[in-house]
């Protein structure tokens, strides 16, 4: 199969500082893996937004297109400066942000996004727009934001059920690919599951609970750890909530890798509970995956 005829690692593209961090962050991706990177950035025509008359609609939305040209130059220089050997593609699309970046998704190998973007008409990368993406993409979606500590480990957040399979399976790729060790993290007691204890804490054996999540854990990464030799494991097991621990987990990790879905009494790993927080406040880049 051609290099262009594979799903491409699409990078959302706006001028912004987040922007450029996530161009780079998509161009070693895509390199790494052998694919095509699609750099894309949306506009809002005017006349869809605002109510102008159509000389000055007609006279703004050349200004955003020309704009939008700039930026998607500027950025794929980047990019093949940065991976001389990518075949890059550019687009220029109207519309609105998420529902472009959605439609992307689907047969992409991964949509990376800035944290936060440009304000005004221009602005792609708004929180709301990373985490609409996020929550309902076709594939997984990274977050670069933060600092990717070279050298640190690929953090992953697991909870034991057969849904955790997607997410595990692209921890340990990225690991790989960027020859770092994998933090796998199951944090086995958030709020959810310890109230239903509240009552009676002392008859709660959380040194059983725990032991059994070593135990479901060892079993869910086995055949992963067969299949990625050179990946040191570290598998951790902790009482506490999944989104301070991941967080925490964060600082001096490469990649914090987390699940859009999870068992909610369990570890709360939902895109509206640990998913979202860890995409608000890691201090490294954040992969979304869809299970």
């Amino acid at each position: 199969m051609s290099t262009t005829s594979r799903p491409p690692v699409i990078a959302a593209v706006d001028g912004s500082p987040s922007s450029t961090a996530a161009v780079a962050w998509a161009a070693d991706e895509a390199g790494a893996r052998g694919l095509p990177l699609h750099l894309v950035h949306v506009y809002v025509p005017p006349s869809v937004r605002y109510p102008l008359d159509g000389a000055a609609s007609d006279e703004l939305a050349d200004a955003l297109r020309e704009q939008g040209r700039q930026w998607l130059a500027e950025a794929a220089k980047e990019a093949e400066r940065l991976r001389p050997d990518l075949v890059v593609r550019a687009d220029l699309l109207p519309g609105w942000p998420v529902e472009r970046l959605l439609a992307a998704s689907d047969g992409a190998a991964a949509v990376v996004t800035g944290h936060r973007g440009l304000n005004g008409f221009e602005g792609l990368l708004l929180g709301s727009v990373s985490d609409s993406v996020s929550a309902h993409a076709g594939c997984p979606v990274v977050v670069v934001r933060g600092t990717e500590t070279e050298g640190g480990p690929v953090v992953v957040g697991v909870d034991g059920s057969e849904s955790s399979a997607a997410t595990l399976e692209f921890a340990f790729a990225e690991a790989s690919r960027r020859g770092a060790g994998l933090v796998v993290v199951h944090a086995w007691n958030d709020s959810a599951y310890a109230g239903a204890w509240v009552a009676v804490p002392m008859v709660v054996d959380w040194d059983a609970i725990a032991e059994d999540a070593r135990l479901a854990m060892a079993e869910v990464t086995a055949g992963f750890a067969e299949r990625y030799p050179d990946v040191a494991v570290d598998r951790v097991v902790v009482r506490g909530r999944p989104a301070r621990v991941l967080v925490e987990r964060s600082a001096g990790a490469r990649l914090v890798v987390v699940g859009r879905r999870g068992r909610r009494l369990w570890t709360g790993l939902g895109m509206g509970s640990t998913c979202r927080a860890v995409l608000h406040h890691s201090d490294c880049p954040v992969a979304v995956v869809h299970r």
